[in-house]
């Protein structure tokens, strides 16, 4: 796979790091060195200095942490806002919360390094195709970066590349969602016109129909259905060559790992990360990875008992723990016992053959996204590989037995751990620290464009065609197609057909951070999180209640950038 390279020294150079406020954008650092836009090669490589933003704790590198404000997954802690978002969660955040600007400021300087490279390149003598090939990717990258703004905080100021950068020209009022939302789709006209059809194995940079995808989904949270509709018809229909991977839990392995395939044909867009070097341009891993994982990690992220009961059994029955375990104890299903005098060695629960059994029952999707309690994990330890399994204790206490082949919550707590992205041993040594990881982060894939699609068709009467792109979903891990057996299987009014498109990305796209904005544009944030408690496997509350309000709806707008720019209103509510 070829990873972008990412040259930092150049960003610096064109003083492409700035954020909105804080920074003259002038004002470059004594070493710089000024980029020549008539060199093709020093072009590209501050082009690539705006896909660099994507890499950073506020745009994608820590997104999986959205999750815990969903009902899918829960933080532990607040220490760090980028990776946890503990406090949006708890009901305990304020304007000067630090998640809130870590998401506003790189995102505006994804958008500043964006203007500066169309403002700069618009002069350049090199050949006019790859001009406009350069700039759509910037306003491609543009667009995403004001999209997630619009997304998290209504509509915000527009600044673009008539903007000289200077701090004063960078204190606007904010502009509504509309007219946000209408820069964006022009940035996406353009950048559908002029990028390239396909990127080859190079998901991290834009293509045509990357564009596509992402002008659909601006359509379609805005509910234009029939515009969302024929931009995900060009994506499935336009000869792009996207397909689902044949495996599931490949998807979320690196490549050069087994059989990773986090640059396949599914992926549309992605975040290309690198790992085994002394540079950080992977992936935080260490928020979701467990203390068997390379590292130790500490899982600040860990998954809800909810999402686990969301996935049904292979013939498409809603789960019920009834038809597999009445009359068994929750004890005599998941506790073990510990032998400490020696190495720790396990006493299984008296029913685990039973446990196992119902798992291997349930959607595959469930076993790849969950280390579900005395299942098989890839650790790490000692700088050696050790085959793992989960185990639960019972009795809370902080237990240290990962070099004896378990599997513990950084917490002692009985928990779901997560397994999608986590490390699997050293991915055969791409990864050399917690924060380097080498799984890409997918921001677009393909099974996301025809769910929306499906979504698009069922709200505008079609559900025919609706039921269609949802089987093709589930018919990829072996799940039985709606409309195509016993009474459970069966949806065909408009109402369960949507509710059907709500689980199914629900299961799909757990950890991917979607939900979160899913349940938002749904009006269903407050009820599927409001009061929810933070729970063991067990049901045993092991930690606080979610207290999310209509407020969250949109975020605050920091209180650091209101300090500096006296213009700015705040969000109702905060």
């Amino acid at each position: 796979m070829r990873k972008i390279k990412l040259y930092l020294t150049i960003v610096c150079c064109v003083g492409l790091f700035f954020t909105t406020g804080c920074y003259e954008l002038e004002q470059y650092p004594s070493d710089a060195v000024v980029v020549d836009f008539n060199n093709q090669k020093q072009t590209y490589e501050a082009l690539i200095g705006v896909y660099q933003a994507l890499n950073q704790g506020g745009t994608y590198k820590g997104y999986y942490s959205r999750e815990s404000i969903s009902d899918l997954g829960w933080s532990n802690n607040g220490w760090w806002p980028s990776y946890d978002k503990y406090d949006i969660g708890m009901g305990t955040a304020n304007a000067y919360y630090g998640g809130f600007s870590d998401v506003w400021q790189a995102q505006y300087d994804g958008i500043s390094r964006a203007n500066k490279f169309i403002g700069n390149v618009a002069s350049s003598t090199l050949p006019a195709g790859l001009l406009q090939q350069y700039i759509a990717e910037a306003r491609f990258l543009r667009a995403l970066y004001y999209d997630n703004l619009l997304m998290d905080f209504g509509g915000v100021p527009i600044y673009d590349e008539t903007n000289s950068g200077n701090a004063s020209e960078m204190l606007h009022p904010r502009n509504t969602a509309e007219e946000v939302r209408a820069f964006i789709i022009k940035d996406l006209d353009f950048a559908c016109q002029y990028l390239p059809k396909t990127r080859g194995d190079s998901v991290g940079l834009a293509s045509q129909g990357a564009a596509y995808s992402l002008r659909g989904k601006v359509y379609l949270y805005n509910k234009q259905y029939d515009l969302a509709k024929a931009d995900f018809l060009q994506v499935v229909n336009g000869g792009y060559g996207y397909t689902l991977n044949s495996s599931y839990a490949d998807l979320f392995r690196p490549a050069g790992y087994e059989k990773g395939a986090d640059n396949c044909s599914e992926i549309i867009f992605a975040v290309e990360h690198m790992g085994g070097t002394s540079t950080n341009y992977g992936m935080h891993v260490q928020f979701l990875g467990n203390r068997a994982s390379y590292g130790g990690c500490i899982n600040t992220n860990v998954a809800s008992r909810e999402l686990v009961n969301m996935y049904e059994c292979k013939d498409g029955k809603p789960y019920n723990r009834d038809d597999f375990f009445k009359g068994i104890s929750d004890s005599a299903l998941y506790l073990s016992e510990f032998d400490k005098a020696g190495a720790y060695v396990v006493k299984y629960p008296s029913q685990v053959d039973k446990l196992k059994a119902m798992y291997a029952q349930r959607d595959p999707r469930m076993n790849a996204t969950i280390i579900l309690p005395y299942t098989k994990y890839a650790g790490w330890y000692n700088n050696a590989k050790m085959d793992c399994e989960m185990v639960l204790s019972g009795d809370g206490a902080y237990h240290s037995y990962e070099g004896n082949g378990y599997v513990r919550n950084a917490y002692a707590q009985d928990t779901y751990l997560w397994r999608k992205f986590v490390q699997e041993y050293d991915w055969n040594g791409q990864i050399t620290g917690r924060d380097r990881s080498p799984v890409n982060w997918p921001v677009i894939r393909y099974a996301d464009v025809l769910l929306m699609l499906a979504e698009c068709y069922n709200q505008t009467g079609d559900q025919s065609n609706a039921v269609k792109y949802i089987n093709q979903v589930r018919a990829r891990v072996g799940m039985p197609g709606l409309n195509s057996g016993p009474s459970w299987l069966i949806a065909t009014s408009q109402d369960a057909v949507f509710e059907r498109i709500k689980h199914e990305r629900a299961v799909e796209f757990a950890l991917e951070g979607l939900r979160y904005n899913d349940l938002k544009r749904w009006g269903q944030l407050v009820e599927k999180t409001n009061g929810q408690k933070e729970t063991d496997i067990m049901g045993r509350q092991v930690g606080g209640v979610k207290n999310i309000d209509s407020k969250y709806n949109l975020w605050a707008i920091p209180g650091s950038e209101i300090d500096i720019n006296a213009k700015l209103t705040q969000n109702p509510g905060w």
